[in-house]
């Protein structure tokens, strides 16, 4: 391959980014990575792409109409489904939009190299003044909304991490006890004791259940109000 192609890897799983790279980096090309459809329209905004591999499943919009758009605005760009999920439906709705090749995971190291291959070759010439026309305004409904998720979920990550940290503790030593509780209930003799440790269990544990929901909730409360809010404004953004 005497020139560079360059391959986009669209897929909200990194694993799966990385095992393109691995394979397809040795054999010539040049791979770039996506996260979701409104991240790989605006890495094909900014930068040439010879060839598109995306996942359906992913937030946002779905690899179907990724598939759909690129294809729509760019008809030479071969794009290759890569899927876990795939229907018999959805493989008619990809061959419908003109996708090169509708494959199931999991995918082999010669199954990549061979539809990325096979997909270049069968990818027709861009026509010269196509190339720059109508990469513009379907750029993301979905973006703004990924973003405020993505905020919200940066300033949750430490309230979360601390949940975990006060509460699963208490987690396994109530999984200890239910069975230390069960197997004292089969004895006739320790019944009685497993009773009243049951109560006392009880008792004791009350507090702690009322300090996690006077923990938890106004986190919780406040996450959705932002949510709401987030998703109010941007949707009575002007001109929209």
């Amino acid at each position: 391959m005497s020139a560079l192609r360059k391959v986009l890897v669209v897929d909200d799983d990194p694993v799966v980014g990385t095992a393109f790279n691995r394979v397809l980096t040795n054999k010539g090309y040049t791979v770039i990575t996506a996260h979701n459809a409104a991240e790989a329209l605006e890495q094909m905004r900014r930068e040439e792409v010879d060839l598109v591999f995306t996942d359906i499943k992913m937030p946002g919009m779905d690899g179907l109409q990724l598939a759909e758009t690129v294809k729509a605005r760019r008809p030479w760009t071969p794009v290759v489904i890569v899927t876990g999920y795939g229907t018999e439906a959805d493989e008619e709705r990809a061959m419908a939009a003109g996708v090169s090749a509708f494959l199931h995971k999991p995918l082999s190291p010669s199954m990549i190299e061979d539809s990325a291959a096979d997909a270049l070759r069968a990818a027709p010439a861009a026509l010269p003044d196509e190339a720059p026309a109508a990469e513009a305004p379907v750029e993301i409904a979905a973006q703004p909304e990924s973003r405020v998720r993505n905020i919200l979920l940066f300033f949750a990550a430490p309230f979360i991490g601390l949940v975990y940290a006060v509460f699963l503790p208490f987690v396994g030593l109530g999984i200890a006890a239910k069975f230390a509780w069960e197997a004292m209930m089969k004895n006739a003799r320790l019944r009685p004791v497993a009773q009243g440790l049951q109560t006392i269990a009880k008792f004791v544990a009350a507090p702690f259940i009322g300090l996690a929901y006077i923990i938890v909730l106004p986190f919780a409360g406040i996450a959705a109000l932002a949510w709401f809010a987030g998703k109010a404004a941007l949707a009575t953004r002007p001109g929209e």
